[in-house]
C-alpha cells in the first residue's frame, strides 16, 4: 500500500477543492434553459420566465426563425408547453371547416400531432374579436382548456381523446360578465383543477381535475359574471388563497373549502382582462377602459380568516386592457390601457417611472425574462426592451411574418431559449439563447 504524506494529501484534497468549486462557479453561471410554459403566463403565472442565458439584443431583422406551423386556425390564445408539446385553441382551421379544435405540436419541428374538436367557432361580434381565446393548461397527464362558450374539456396529453368536460353555464349557472366570450386558463392545483364561472352561486369552482367532479363552490352573492383573468395562488399566515379578479373585482378565496375570504370591488367596466400579479401578501390588479390599477394587501385575521387592505386604489394611469402586466422586482411594466405605450411604475406607489413610444402600436401584450421585456404589439410587431425602471430602452424589433389581417393579441411565450409567438393561423419559433 502506498502512503501518502500529510501534506500530500491536503494538497490534492486542495486540488480537487478548486476544480469542484470551479465547476460549481461554472454550473451556477451557466444559461439556465428548458423552462416549461404550462399554462397561461407560465408556470407561476407571472408572465417572467426564470430562463437566462437569453439574446440581450436582437438582429435587425430579428432572431432566427426556427420552424412555423401552419393552419392553427383563428385565435387569440397564447401557448401552453410542456414535455416536448405545444397546445393551444384555434377555429377555421381550413376554408371548408369552420369548427374550434384543441391543437397538439411537437415543440422541436412544428408538426401538428393531434386535434380534438372542442365546437363551433366563437362568432359574436365584430369579426376582429372572434375566434378562440383561452390557453390551455397541463399537468402532462391531461390538457384542460375553455371554450368561448364555457365548455371545459379534459382531454388526454398523448392522444387528445377527450377524457371529460363539463357546461360551466349550464352545470354551475355560470355568467360572463361581458359579451366576449370565456378566456380563462384552467388552474391545476394539485389534484384540483380551478376556474371561474361567474356569476351570484358558483363564482369560482374546485373539481377533481381527473373526474371532474365538484370538491366546492365559491359564491360571491353579487358577483357580476367572470372575466378574462385567471386565477393565482398565495399563502398567507399559512393559508392557501386563490386570488382571481372578476367583472365585479378582486376575490380571495380560501383553497381547502372554497369560503370567500374577501373581495375588493371596482366600478363596473366594459371588459376586465389582466391576470392579479402577487408579491407575498400583496396583489396588484388592473383593468382597461380606463379604469386603472390598484394594490392590495392580505393580512391574517382571527380564526383563519385573511382581510384584504387597500394600498391606493384604482389608479387611471396604471389602466391596462389586456395585454397584462408584469412584476420584474420592485416594478411593473405594461401597456397603458391598449395605447400601444409602455409604462414602467412603482409596485408600492403606483408611480409611473416613464412611458415611451415603442416600434410597434396599439395594445401591447408583455412577457419577460433575463432581463428584458417581450413585447407583441397589435400590429404585428415584435420588441425586446430592457426591463429598466431608468428609461425605456428598445434593443430589437421585427414584423412577424403573417401579420395585418386580424390583431396580434395573443401573449408571448419564452421557453427552452425560444420565443414562441402565435400570430394568427400560425406557431412561429425564434432562437433567443445567445
Amino acid at each position: 500500500m502506498t502512503v501518502i504524506p500529510f501534506a500530500q494529501r491536503a494538497l490534492r484534497r486542495s486540488q480537487w477543492g478548486t476544480m469542484w468549486m470551479g465547476l460549481l462557479i461554472l454550473a451556477l453561471a451557466a444559461p439556465l434553459w428548458a423552462e416549461d410554459w404550462p399554462t397561461f403566463r407560465g408556470p407561476q403565472r407571472t408572465g417572467v420566465s426564470t430562463e437566462t442565458g437569453l439574446l440581450q439584443e436582437w438582429p435587425a431583422d430579428g432572431p432566427q426563425l426556427l420552424w412555423k406551423a401552419e393552419g392553427v386556425g383563428r385565435g387569440y390564445s397564447s401557448l401552453a408547453i410542456l414535455d416536448g408539446r405545444i397546445f393551444t385553441l384555434g377555429d377555421s382551421l381550413t376554408a371548408e371547416d369552420k369548427d374550434e379544435y384543441l391543437l397538439a405540436y411537437d415543440q422541436k419541428t412544428g408538426e401538428q400531432i393531434w386535434k380534438t374538436k372542442t365546437g363551433g367557432p366563437w362568432t359574436s361580434g365584430q369579426s376582429s374579436w372572434q375566434s378562440s381565446r383561452s390557453t390551455p393548461s397541463t399537468d402532462g397527464e391531461v390538457v384542460y382548456v375553455i371554450t368561448p362558450y364555457g365548455i371545459l374539456f379534459a382531454c388526454d396529453f398523448v392522444t387528445g381523446k377527450e377524457l371529460w368536460q363539463k357546461n360551466l353555464k349550464e352545470e354551475f349557472q355560470g355568467n360572463k360578465g361581458d359579451g366576449w366570450g370565456y378566456s380563462e386558463s384552467p388552474l391545476i392545483d394539485g389534484d384540483r383543477l380551478i376556474c371561474t364561472p361567474g356569476g351570484t352561486s358558483a363564482t369560482v369552482v374546485a373539481l377533481d381535475k381527473k373526474s371532474g367532479d365538484v370538491i366546492w363552490k365559491a359564491a360571491q352573492t353579487d358577483n357580476r359574471g367572470a372575466g378574462h383573468a385567471s386565477v393565482v395562488i398565495t399563502e398567507i399566515g399559512g393559508v392557501r388563497v386563490y386570488v382571481q379578479l372578476t367583472a365585479s373585482g378582486a376575490i380571495g378565496i380560501r383553497a381547502t373549502d372554497g369560503t370567500v375570504l374577501w373581495t375588493y370591488a371596482i366600478d363596473r367596466t366594459t371588459a376586465v382582462c389582466p391576470t392579479p400579479i402577487i408579491k407575498g401578501d400583496l396583489v396588484f390588479i388592473a383593468a382597461g377602459y380606463k379604469r386603472g390599477g390598484a394594490l392590495l394587501r392580505q393580512k391574517p385575521a382571527a380564526d383563519g380568516k385573511i382581510d384584504v387592505e387597500e394600498i391606493y386604489p384604482m389608479k387611471t394611469t396604471l389602466a391596462n386592457k389586456h395585454g397584462g402586466v408584469v412584476r420584474i422586482g420592485d416594478y411593473l411594466y405594461g401597456d397603458s390601457d391598449d395605447a400601444g405605450v409602455p409604462y414602467c411604475a412603482e409596485l408600492m406607489t403606483g408611480e409611473i417611472k416613464w412611458k415611451a413610444r415603442a416600434s410597434g402600436k396599439n395594445s401591447a401584450a408583455f412577457s419577460a425574462a433575463d432581463g428584458c421585456l417581450y413585447i407583441h404589439f397589435a400590429d404585428g410587431t415584435m420588441v425586446l426592451a430592457k426591463a429598466d425602471p431608468e428609461g425605456y430602452k428598445e434593443v430589437g424589433s421585427f414584423r412577424i411574418p403573417g401579420t395585418g389581417e386580424r390583431p396580434s393579441w395573443s401573449h408571448p411565450v419564452i421557453s427552452d431559449g425560444k420565443l414562441y409567438l402565435r400570430e394568427n393561423g400560425q406557431i412561429l419559433c425564434y432562437d433567443v439563447h445567445q
